[in-house]
């Protein structure tokens, strides 16, 4: 496991008895170098949504908490927000819970000269997502999707 892998999945385990206490849950965490800086992100949710007194609960006890347990050498900056309108659908729970919406796929190679396409989400599996769009059926091996996130409609 990487170290990023390791302080995703140790600060998932920190951060699950804090949202379940505080009415919330757990959507994603990640740690990422950007430019000089680390970030540890924690995004939430909940039905209805999240909003800046949720994230401002969850980040003070995640931060006692990462404090306390200590197992994150560098220097980081901890964030806790909401995954967003356009959230991106990295796990199998994102995709059952976005079944029947609009979404957006981009994949790594052109897939007849096309490497973005817009679709509802139909079903999904370990191997592959299926979007209807306006004229078909698309099916995309999951290894060839750089992104899947929901569509925002203006």
């Amino acid at each position: 496991m990487s170290k990023r892998e390791t302080y995703e999945n140790s600060t998932e385990k920190l951060l699950l008895p804090i949202v379940e206490k505080l009415g919330v849950e757990i959507y994603d965490v990640e740690y990422v170098k950007e430019g000089s800086d680390f970030y540890l992100r924690a995004y939430i949710d909940k039905p209805g949504g999240v909003d800046i007194n949720d994230c401002e609960q969850v980040s003070r006890a995640l931060s006692d908490a990462l404090d306390e347990e200590d197992f994150i050498p560098d220097a980081y900056i901890l964030e806790v927000s909401s995954p967003g309108l356009g959230r991106t659908l990295k796990k199998d729970k994102h995709l059952e819970k976005s079944l029947g919406e609009e979404v957006e796929v981009k994949t790594y190679k052109p897939i007849g000269k096309c490497k973005e396409f817009k679709g509802i989400l139909k079903s999904y599996n370990e191997n592959s997502i299926i979007i209807e769009t306006e004229d078909e059926e698309l099916v995309f091996e999951k290894a060839d999707v750089a992104i899947i996130r929901l569509a925002i409609d203006f």
